[in-house]
């Protein structure tokens, strides 16, 4: 069940994050679908390359593909005036998505016994990669390279998994809201890591 919320949580938060970067940058309907499927998947998909679980399983999530159809749907119909207001959320969408699929790669990793780094890294690329391959198509710097603190906190995530700190359902969801609390403290007080300095 737990895992279920996990995967229904992070899809739908990163799909809406997708297309409403897409609909900021005038895509066209295609754009829309193509950036939100992406966005929603494409951590995953570079999860299961790095710790070497079929990439074509991917495509058993059938159920998650309809729900994130359905999300972009949603959003391309819904009238400007909306739009307007849900672009508010953009950074808090992709806090959800980021905390979801963070916890759920890290899991993912354990299933298979992966040694404590990978389950931080797989932590981190399912909670970011979605996100940092959205930038990159959508032709933006990013955020998880220069934004207010963004994969660290995948990684902590993943960390607090790898030493078994995360127990049952309880404990997962004070994770993913401690995760989301502190991506959007990080963004309100624009909290950083450190910068080389330049002279």
């Amino acid at each position: 069940m737990t895992w279920d919320i996990l995967n229904i949580l992070g899809t739908l938060a990163f799909a809406i994050s997708g297309a409403l970067i897409a609909l900021e940058e005038d895509y066209d309907i295609l754009g829309v679908y193509v950036l939100g499927f992406t966005t929603a998947f494409g951590g995953g998909i570079a999860r299961n390359l790095l710790i070497g679980i079929p990439i074509e399983d991917i495509w058993s999530q059938d159920s998650l593909f309809k729900i994130a159809f359905l999300a972009i749907t949603v959003v391309f119909i819904l009238s400007n005036k909306w739009i307007a207001s849900w672009k508010k959320w953009v950074v808090f969408f992709d806090a959800i998505g980021l905390a979801a699929f963070a916890i759920q790669g890290a899991n993912f990793a354990l299933t298979i016994d992966a040694p404590l780094f990978a389950v931080i890294i797989a932590a981190t690329l399912t909670g970011a990669g979605g996100g940092m391959i959205r930038d990159v198509l959508a032709g933006r710097k990013p955020m998880i390279f220069r934004s207010e603190i963004y994969a660290l906190w995948a990684a902590l995530a993943g960390l607090a998994i790898g030493l078994d700190l995360v127990r049952g359902p309880y404990t997962t969801f004070f994770l993913l809201i401690a995760i989301v609390l502190f991506r959007m403290l990080s963004v309100y007080y624009k909290w950083n890591l450190p910068h080389k300095f330049r002279t």
